[in-house]
């Protein structure tokens, strides 16, 4: 995993670049990319890119980057990984490409010279991109289908800024960076900040599975390789899908390095099961990691017996790490430092990958993924029996409306606050969803910022009716609820989390069950009327699952933050988030 820095004057009228303001945005980056730095600048002062370097695929010298083109016709800057790169290499091998080092970055770069970007759509993994192309004086950038890598974009209209983390184009110094409101109001909404807002109006997220271009002339182009919805939407019959052996071509895949690779192991079925597949494609060398907390030690939530167990079964190096409310005391203000944006979550991800780099640990394998793929969290079958129960209310709108304006301030309380809303957003699966996953639902937003800001957010968010357009068309209740989990929570959320968390310590986190091609092997079996569930895809461990684990409970996993810092509930942690994220106490 590495940081990518881009900045292109593309309009004619505009100043030529500051390499100075590269450096700053590049540097500010350092953990992405501790083994390595590089700078280009090309086209006269119009264009220069830089690279942190954090060495997974061909660590030697040829695969630094910004890598140029052998006739020097173009240049690349590129996060992530392609587990299809060895494939890719032959095919272009094969019509006379020489290759100059073992790196799937130059594949990229190759495939961009021949196809330019109808190649991103046979790139299988997690990445993003900028490449400088000389012969039609223009940049493209690009993001991975499922979101997995992060990209932010500000344009002023004039010149562009391209990198891998907001911080760093702050870091830069040239940027707008007036709120968005939608950004702040979407925070406390969601507990993250949906894309593509930021905290700051300058500043987006790149939409995932699209390309854009800008060129020197000024001239702006965008189009779509991959898109989400229209995968769930329209799943295709595919003769002979076998889910085993789908998933274990998805953790072959994402096994490719040239380090050891880890994974993170709790007592779930997700991380256990890539771990079975884990240690028979690599026996023995896989190296596991288990995160367990003081406060749980001898009770049910406690992760470190089972995880142990798992560990022991299957073969693999084993380390647990329990830590306790002191460790998170001592290093919070470092967690919030670490948060690209605001976040309630990731805390566990920050300290297991912390865990996993202390074991010298460059790349490690996580579960995540699997309950929106999988159908593994109770939304699925909660909210549809919710929609169904409540569905008479739905011809009442002003009644639902009615009872939330008439008991919010008495069921604050002595329930839950989203309580009052049940009638109102209890009837649709995309209302139902976002009162289940909603941290302080849209007529609290007043309370907790300014007034004027949440309404112009929750304008601009309109989060009724992208949650509705993103489970419309679907085929079945559960395909329009992991629509709604995989575009707004996994990928907001955990994605995102898990980028910043793993690269706070130089890991690159890795997930198997995030993946294209699994993703449309399941779809498949959906569309056969054979949809796959948690057990099912379990039941795919070769060895088996150890008995406990298998039939254990759906738990979850838990952090004891409201413990730690003494709150009652994470709208205290939230609170305390977004003040770090806008420097006030």
């Amino acid at each position: 995993m590495c940081g990518l820095a881009t900045i292109f004057a593309y309009a004619p009228e505009s100043h030529l670049v500051d390499p100075m303001e590269m450096i700053r945005i590049r540097d500010a980056m350092r953990s992405r990319g501790p083994d390595g730095e590089g700078a280009w600048m090309g086209a006269y002062g119009r264009v220069v890119m830089g690279h942190r370097r954090l060495s997974i695929i061909d660590p030697s010298p040829a695969g630094a980057q910004p890598m140029v083109s052998a006739d020097g016709d173009a240049t690349i800057v590129f996060n992530g990984e392609i587990y299809n790169y060895r494939t890719l290499r032959k095919r272009l091998e094969a019509q006379g490409v020489k290759f100059r080092s073992g790196s799937d970055t130059e594949v990229v770069l190759e495939m961009y010279r021949r196809e330019g970007p109808a190649m991103l759509a046979s790139l299988r993994g997690m990445f993003a991109l900028t490449i400088w192309d000389a012969r039609r004086n223009g940049l493209l950038a690009a993001r991975d289908g499922l979101g997995i890598k992060p990209l932010y974009i500000a344009d002023d209209g004039k010149t562009v800024r391209i990198a891998s983390q907001v911080k760093a184009l702050l870091a830069g110094g040239r940027v707008d960076t007036s709120p968005d409101p939608a950004g702040h109001a979407g925070f406390f909404l969601w507990g993250h900040v949906p894309e593509p807002h930021t905290l700051y109006r300058g500043i987006r997220a790149m939409k995932p599975g699209v390309w854009e271009w800008w060129s020197q002339s000024g001239e702006r182009e965008s189009g779509t390789f991959f898109d989400l919805g229209a995968e769930l939407r329209h799943p295709q019959p595919v003769a002979g899908v076998d889910l085993r052996a789908a998933l274990e071509d998805s953790v072959a895949h994402h096994l490719i390095a040239d380090v050891p690779v880890g994974v993170f192991l709790s007592a779930g079925l997700d991380s256990t099961t890539l771990c079975a597949m884990a240690a028979r494609q690599a026996p023995g060398q896989l190296r596991s990691v288990t995160l367990a907390f003081a406060e749980f030690e001898g009770t049910e939530r406690d992760e470190a017996p089972l995880g142990e167990l798992a560990a022991h079964h299957f073969g693999s190096d084993h380390t647990t790490v329990r830590i306790p409310g002191s460790d998170f005391a001592a290093q919070r203000e470092r967690i919030l430092a670490d948060m690209d944006q605001p976040s309630i979550d990731g805390v566990n991800v920050w300290f297991v990958a912390r865990a996993a780099a202390a074991c010298g640990l460059k790349v490690a394998l996580s579960g995540l993924g699997g309950d929106e793929l999988f159908a593994g969290y109770d939304n699925f079958r909660q909210i549809p029996r919710l929609v169904s129960l409540l569905r008479p209310f739905a011809a009442m709108p002003s009644l639902g409306r009615g009872f939330r304006l008439a008991s919010a301030s008495l069921i604050r309380r002595m329930a839950p606050p989203k309580l009052a809303g049940i009638l109102e957003y209890g009837t649709s699966l995309s209302d139902a969803y976002l009162l289940r996953r909603g941290l302080f639902m849209p007529w609290e937003l007043a309370d907790v910022m300014d007034p004027d800001m949440a309404r112009a957010g929750l304008e601009s968010l309109a989060p009724q009716l992208r949650l509705a357009e993103a489970a419309a068309g679907m085929g079945d209740a559960q395909l329009a609820i992991s629509a709604m989990e995989m575009q707004f929570y996994m990928r907001n959320q955990l994605l995102r989390d898990a980028d910043w968390a793993g690269m706070a310590h130089s890991l690159e986190i890795r997930v198997p069950l995030v993946d294209t091609a699994l993703l449309r092997g399941v779809l498949a079996l959906h569309a056969a009327d054979k949809a796959p569930s948690k057990r099912d895809m379990a039941l795919c461990a070769s060895p088996a699952l150890p008995d406990p684990i298998l039939n254990r409970p759906k738990t979850g996993f838990s952090v004891p933050v409201a413990d730690w810092l003494g709150e009652p509930s994470l709208r205290g942690w939230a609170r305390r988030v977004h003040a770090a994220a806008m420097g006030t106490p």
